[in-house]
């Protein structure tokens, strides 16, 4: 086997040699960080904020009740627990816990992770996820709410990439990877399963091309009855939608650019990635805008937002439309109600220049949870009624001594004269260059809104250290415009917007290229490890989390197949050559100095997968850089499963960090 043989290491990964050299490399990154008597010291003040009692327990809002998943120092792998929505308005509500996962993995010999529960109509049962150790792959069991036990005779999915949810109390849609997967690993058959019946029963109502991301069912419950729509996922950002009915999927007449949201009384709400013209009518309607779809009418606007804003999230509630929307990256929550001649709307009553954002909604009552936060504000949580005047309900306590601290907006020039905006946190009276690290992720249409940090306050901030956060294209800041920017042949944008947000620090005093490191996970990886690549000497340390990082062979590694709509197929040859371009695996060299990096990720990582961090990690090693390593067992793509797994990663992070930017102790 050679490094610069991609397949070989595809082929060898699961192999003995592979697995010593991680247990080599995780031996030496642990004994080099651990040593550092600053470790303990961020790892306990880290645990001590994830285990704390007076966390907020953000849940879901469902008939009468809020579902909540909550770890903590007795129960790390989490109980799951309900109170009903006026107890849980108390300072300390009184929770009905419905399952504790600890007892489970203990008393079935199971490394269980909980990956979520969907529930029945009437509220009497659900079907609980569980992964092992954290994968994306999931064992689906129905469980009784009532009784609290798992039903023998219930509902039931093997451990497979699947998903499940009720059409009604004794129906059951159902999607598994078992039964057919796609190229890209998901489910590519929706099957409807009846109460009593043998799985092998179940009937198919929609069957996939192999080579789309995946088919997949939802259903939306409401005091109007159950609505099914049957999505095929041709790619990431493009979708068919079917309408079930008695067993039959019929085609609907959205556009595939649309991302559908929710189901309003009898109207499918959507957000368009593209320009759509209504055929009907004639008219256009713009991408990034809100649309209201129903079957023999012409399709309404919501909302539609200004070149600087972005829809980033929207739910339905009781007759009413929740929004989270954000201008120039700052958010506000707004409610649209349909009426006779168009959508009303309001904008609810919440603190500005911060991150405002849905937590939940309830479709069989008025009720909803709505959440503020920004960069030095912990996080409130409001408890809305439908009166319009949401209240607080809960505060998350100050992790850290913001008094001294201050957050601005800036924005710096990328390469084609596109302004880039970021945020910078920092001491107040900060005087001359300090220690920096840059945050980003740039892809799949994921915009970094403001949110308070208790890892950074305790870590950094307060050892006179500067965050930054980079709002770069190829996420969603400013809509499906600034993601489409950086898509495919335009990648390359993405990197260039990174390192001028870079280059702008510096200009500004603010910090210097060895006292600047940068940070991202996933394709925040890819970012980060890109970047490391075309600007070394601007850099003065890495961190890159769970990455992707051979772009020739991601499609043959993990669920890298669902992703072509990002960043293009390396088997076309005009894309491979572009590919080829930035791929950090094929463009790190010996005989360059390169910033010090320290690669994290996870063997039960189904996503992404740890080969990519293995083999940038290998290759760098033998080329003499500067390299640490860490793979952590469990976590899946999260690369932690409990709060003892995500403390010990973060600390070591942050000492990384601080030894390579010299962060005062």
């Amino acid at each position: 086997m050679t490094l610069d043989d991609p397949h070989a290491w595809l082929e060898d990964v699961h192999g003995q040699k592979p697995l010593a050299w991680v247990a080599q490399q995780n031996k030496k990154a642990l004994d080099i960080l651990k040593a550092d008597p600053r470790y303990q010291e961020y790892y306990d003040s880290i645990l001590s904020v994830l285990d704390a009692t007076d966390r907020i327990p953000f849940g879901r809002l469902d008939h009468g009740h809020v579902y909540n998943f909550w770890q903590d120092a007795q129960h790390p792998k989490g109980l799951w627990r309900r109170a009903s929505t006026a107890e849980y308005q108390k300072a300390a509500p009184g929770w009905e816990v419905l399952l504790d996962i600890d007892a489970l993995a203990k008393a079935e010999n199971e490394n269980w992770v909980f990956s979520g529960a969907e529930r029945s109509p009437g509220e009497t049962r659900c079907l609980l996820r569980l992964s092992r150790g954290g994968t994306d792959a999931v064992v689906i069991r129905e469980y009784d709410l009532g009784m609290k036990k798992f039903l023998a005779d219930g509902f039931a999915l093997p451990d497979a990439k699947s998903d499940a949810t009720y059409l009604d109390d004794d129906t059951v849609l159902f999607a598994t990877a078992a039964d057919g997967a796609t190229t890209s690993s998901y489910a590519r058959i929706v099957r409807q399963w009846r109460r009593g019946t043998p799985v092998s029963s179940a009937a198919m109502v929609y069957e996939g091309e192999v080579s789309d991301v995946g088919s997949s069912a939802a259903v939306f419950h409401a005091r109007e009855g159950n609505y099914a729509v049957i999505i095929r996922s041709v790619s990431f950002f493009e979708a068919d939608y079917f309408a079930l009915e008695n067993g039959a999927a019929r085609k609907l007449p959205l556009p595939r650019s649309a991302d559908l949201k929710a189901w309003l009384v009898g109207s499918l709400i959507v957000t368009l990635r593209e320009d759509y013209t209504d055929p009907g009518s004639g008219k256009i309607f713009a991408k990034g805008a809100l649309v209201a779809f129903r079957e023999g009418q012409a399709p309404q606007i919501v909302y539609q937002p200004g070149p600087r804003g972005s829809v980033e999230s929207v739910a339905s509630g009781q007759g009413k439309l929740y929004a989270a929307i954000t201008d120039n990256v700052i958010g506000a929550v707004h409610v649209f109600t349909p009426g006779a001649d168009g959508w009303d709307s309001v904008v609810l009553p919440l603190p500005g220049a911060g991150s405002a954002d849905i937590v939940s909604t309830n479709d069989f009552g008025p009720q909803v949870l709505l959440r503020f936060e920004n960069y030095l504000t912990p996080a409130t949580l409001y408890f809305e009624d439908g009166s319009g005047a949401p209240r607080p309900i809960k505060s998350l306590p100050a992790r850290f001594d913001a008094s001294g601290l201050v957050t601005g907006q800036f924005e710096a020039t990328s390469k084609d004269g596109t302004k880039i905006p970021y945020f910078v946190t920092r001491p107040k009276n900060l005087a001359g260059p300090a220690p920096a690290v840059l945050y980003g992720y740039g892809g799949f249409e994921v915009s970094l809104t403001p949110g308070y940090s208790a890892n950074f306050g305790r870590l950094w901030l307060s050892k006179c250290g500067i965050y930054v956060v980079a709002n770069i294209r190829g996420g969603g800041e400013f809509g499906p415009a600034w993601h489409d920017a950086a898509l495919k042949m335009n990648r390359q944008r993405a990197f260039d917007d990174f390192a001028a947000v870079a280059a702008d620090l510096q200009s500004r005093g603010l910090t210097t290229p060895a006292q600047l490191g940068i940070m991202g996970g996933s394709n925040g990886g890819l970012l980060v490890s890109t970047v490391m690549t075309q600007i070394p000497e601007k850099l003065g340390a890495v961190v890159c989390q769970v990455p992707l990082i051979d772009m020739i062979a991601y499609t043959h590694i993990g669920a890298g197949t669902s992703w072509v709509g990002e960043y293009g197929d390396p088997a076309d040859p005009k894309m491979r050559d572009y590919i080829l371009t930035y791929s950090p695996y094929q463009n790190v060299k010996k005989g360059v100095k390169y910033p010090p990096v320290f690669f994290v990720t996870a063997t039960s990582d189904d996503r992404v997968s740890p080969v990519h961090a293995r083999k940038m990690a290998a290759r760098m090693e033998s080329q003499g850089h500067e390299v640490l390593f860490y793979e952590n067992t469990d976590g899946g793509h999260a690369a932690a499963a409990d709060h003892k797994q995500n403390a010990e990663m973060w600390a070591l992070s942050f000492v990384y960090l601080a030894q390579k930017l010299g962060l005062k102790p």
